[in-house]
This record gives C-alpha cells, structure tokens and sequence, in this order.
C-alpha cells in the first residue's frame, strides 16, 4: 500500500508552515496527504456527555484546527488525496505511531507559545528523535522554505547513516529537478611532533580520504538517479558548524541519524541538534537502524 506524506498540526504558524510543505512534497512526489491532530480532550474528555447540551469550546477548537487545515490543503492542491483526523492522544506518541506508516513526516520548528525562530519545539525535537520514517522539521528563512535556492544539501556522515540520507536527498532533488551538493566533512588529529610537517601531510591525507568516503556513499545512489547533477564539497571543520553554511542557500538539508534497538529516549547526534535549532531551511532527518 501506498505510504502518504504525514503532516502533524496544531493550529500554530508553525504548523501550517508545515501544512503547506507537506502539501508540496506530497504534490511533488505524487502521494497522497495525512493531516492529524493530537488531542489529549479528545483522550480524556471527548467521550463524555456535555451537561448543558452544548458543545464545549475545546471540542470547537479541536474541530476548527483539523477542518481548516483540510480545507487549506485541498485550495493549495486540489488533485491531492487528503485525509484528516484528530487522534486521542498527546502528540509525540501520537507522530511516532503515525511514522511507521509514513513515507515522510512533517513538522513545524515550534508549536504553539513557542518563540518564533528561537528554539525548536519539544515536539518536532522528540518526534525527530523517534520516527520510523525521514522527518522533515520546516524551519528557517521564508526562500529556503519555499524551495528559491533550487538546491538540496546532504551531510554524509558513517557508512552506516549515510546510505539512507543519500537516497532520500536524491530522490527529493530529482522530484524538485535541483542539483543535489554533498558535504563531508574532516578533521585532522593535533600533532605530538613538529605542527607545521604534521599538519600538511595530515591534511593532505585526511582531506583525501574524506573525498573517497563521500564518493562511495554517492556511487550506488546515483546510479539510481541519474538525471540528478551533484556536486561534491569537502570541508575541513566540526560537521555541526560547517554544514549551516552550506545550508544557508539551500531548499533542504538532508541528515542521517542511527536508531539503535533498544535504546530510548532521543537518538539524534550533535549534527541533528544543530542543524534543527539553526538551520536557515528545512532540515531533514533521515533514520537509520
């Protein structure tokens, strides 16, 4: 069966930011939309009978956030299959159930009360932490988010993570027909002798390496996606600061994060934790396990 584009909600900028990306990247790769809700009042109070005969306001609420984000989605794209539902439960468990049937889920970068651009919400932060599927947290500048930079970016980190994000980060940059730019990124060792011998056969060599790694991360993907131009970018830094740069023109930053069976709690590494509370355009974590 075919897997939709998941879009969580919650009546904020912030999701609907969300809800209109979704929309596109459901439109772009021809899949169908899920829009959901999550509401504890639905859990806990929505079954009981009103004492006065009238609907509470919070049932209201619930029911203007679901029914004006559906609407919202079919004006922006009317050929799109949508679907909307509010679910009785508190958000992150009820995102983390919906990734496991999910070709993508989408978030906004903060919910409600949340300072706009300043941190990354609870929410989006736990579910990317979590989810089964590539998440894709819609922050940064409005160009970036509106796709203007005709340009997607991916971190090629280890060999383990990195296949998935490939794939993904192609398979978006074909939908979108932008060149695709890989980074990887390296650090040499402090040398225990004379720095200035060190350093330049280290770098030399280090740099190369670097280099033959992200070539063999690429080679199998791009096979498959042929149409796509890459570039390749090598850069000497700390991933976590040198991918932002990158990421400052670009429509998508494409990161991969390792899920490790029975661990719990978020599993997102120092690359994840910057990228989603500082990146100038929508981030992408893709899991591995």
């Amino acid at each position: 069966m075919e897997r939709p584009v998941v879009v969580g909600v919650d009546g904020s900028d912030g999701g609907l930011a969300a809800l209109d990306w979704a929309v596109e990247e459901a439109a772009r790769l021809r899949l169908s939309l899920r829009v959901v809700h999550a509401s504890l009042w639905e859990r806990y109070e929505g079954s009981m009978p009103s004492s006065t005969g009238q609907r509470p306001e919070e049932e209201l609420a619930e029911q203007h956030i679901i029914a004006s984000s559906e609407r919202r989605a079919r004006r922006l794209s009317p050929e799109l299959r949508v679907d909307a539902v509010t679910l009785p439960d508190e958000a992150v468990a009820t995102l983390v159930k919906e990734s496991r049937g999910a070709a993508v889920l989408v978030t906004g970068s903060s919910g409600r009360g949340a300072v706009k651009g300043f941190l990354l919400g609870s929410v989006s932060l736990a579910v990317a932490g979590r989810a089964d599927c590539p998440v894709v947290v819609v922050r940064g500048e409005e160009r970036n988010i509106k796709g203007m930079g005709d340009r997607v970016v991916v971190g090629v980190g280890e060999a383990d993570e990195a296949a998935a994000a490939v794939r993904f980060a192609l398979r978006e940059a074909e939908a979108r027909g932008c060149e695709l730019q890989a980074v990887r990124t390296w650090r040499a060792p402090q040398p225990s002798v004379d720095p200035l011998i060190v350093l330049d056969s280290a770098a030399v060599a280090y740099e190369e390496q670097a280099a033959a790694v992200l070539d063999e991360a690429l080679e199998e993907a791009m096979a498959e996606h042929p149409a796509v131009s890459v570039t390749r970018t090598v850069l000497e830094g700390p991933a976590h600061r040198m991918l932002l740069d990158p990421a400052a023109d670009a429509d998508l930053l494409v990161l991969g994060a390792t899920r490790r069976q029975g661990r719990f709690g978020l599993q997102l590494g120092r690359v994840n934790h910057t990228a989603l509370h500082r990146a100038a355009c929508p981030v992408a974590v893709v899991p591995h396990r």
